[in-house]
C-alpha cells in the first residue's frame, strides 16, 4: 500500500482502536446498568456512547490503519484488493486480525477493571436464537455495504459519521443489537456485564457475521458492479498516498 505507515504501526493502531471500542461498549454498559434499571435507558446510553466513541476512533486512527477495528472489514478490504482494488494483502491479514482480537479482549478486561468488576469473568448473557443470528447477518451485511459503497462513490471521507451512525441505528433496528464484529464478539465474552455475550453464543454470532460479510459483498457487486475502483480506501483514506491514488 503506497505511502502507508509501517505494518507494525498499523497493527498497533488496530489493537488500540479495537480495544478502545470494546472498552467504550462494555464500560458504558456497566455505567448504564448502574444508573438505571430501565433496559431501554441502558441500551440508549450504551448505543450513544458507542456512536460517539466509534466516530472519534475512526477520525483519529483512520489515517494510520484505515480504522478497520473489525475482522469482517479487514476481510472485505482484502477481498476488494483481490478483485483489483487497493487493500490489505496476506501480511496485513496476518497482522490485523490477531491485533483486533487481542485488542478486543484487552478492552473488555480494561473496562471491567475500571468499574471494579473481576478483570475476566465469562459472560452469562445467553444470546442463542435464530432471530438473533439473522440480526447479525443484517447488521454485518449493512456495515459492509455501507463501507464499500462509500468508497465506490468517492465518499469514504464521510465514514466516521456514516459508520458510527449506522452502528447506532443498528443497535435499535436489529434483534441482536448489532455486534457485527467477530473481534468485539469475542471480547465481550470476557465481561459478565450488560454488554456481555456467553462464550457458547460466540461461535454462532461469528458464523452469522461471516454470512453477513458474504451478503454484503454480494450486494456491493449488485449495486456498484464487480470491479473495485483503483484506489479504494477502507474504512477511511490512510497513508500518504500519491496524488494519482488519492484523487477523489
Amino acid at each position: 500500500m503506497t505511502g502507508a505507515p509501517p505494518l507494525a504501526r498499523r497493527a498497533a493502531a488496530e489493537f488500540v482502536g479495537t480495544g478502545a471500542l470494546v472498552a467504550v461498549v462494555v464500560g458504558s454498559g456497566i455505567q448504564a446498568a448502574g444508573l438505571s434499571q430501565d433496559v431501554g435507558v441502558q441500551l440508549l446510553a450504551n448505543s450513544l456512547a458507542t456512536v460517539f466513541g466509534l466516530g472519534v476512533l475512526i477520525l483519529l486512527l483512520g489515517p494510520v490503519s484505515g480504522a478497520h477495528f473489525n475482522p469482517v472489514v479487514t476481510l472485505a478490504a482484502w477481498w476488494t484488493a483481490r478483485r483489483g482494488g487497493e487493500g490489505p494483502g496476506p501480511r496485513e491479514l496476518a497482522a490485523y486480525l490477531p491485533a483486533q482480537i487481542a485488542g478486543a479482549i484487552g478492552g473488555a478486561v480494561l473496562a471491567d477493571t475500571m468499574f471494579g468488576e473481576p478483570p475476566v469473568a465469562w459472560s452469562t448473557h445467553d444470546r442463542w436464537a435464530p432471530h438473533l443470528w439473522l440480526g447479525e447477518v443484517v447488521a454485518t451485511a449493512g456495515l459492509v455495504l455501507l463501507i464499500l459503497g462509500l468508497a465506490r462513490v468517492g465518499r469514504a471521507h464521510l465514514a466516521p459519521v456514516a459508520v458510527a451512525a449506522f452502528i447506532g441505528a443498528a443497535y435499535w433496528f436489529t434483534s441482536s443489537t448489532s455486534f457485527a464484529n467477530p473481534a468485539v464478539t469475542v471480547g465481550r465474552a470476557f465481561s459478565d456485564t450488560f454488554a456481555g455475550i456467553a462464550p457458547a453464543s460466540v461461535l454462532p454470532f461469528v458464523a452469522a457475521q461471516l454470512v453477513g460479510l458474504a451478503v454484503g459483498l454480494a450486494l456491493v457487486a449488485v449495486l456498484f458492479g464487480l470491479r473495485a475502483p483503483a484506489a479504494e480506501d477502507i474504512v477511511v483514506p490512510h497513508g500518504d498516498r500519491r496524488p494519482a491514488a488519492a484523487g477523489r
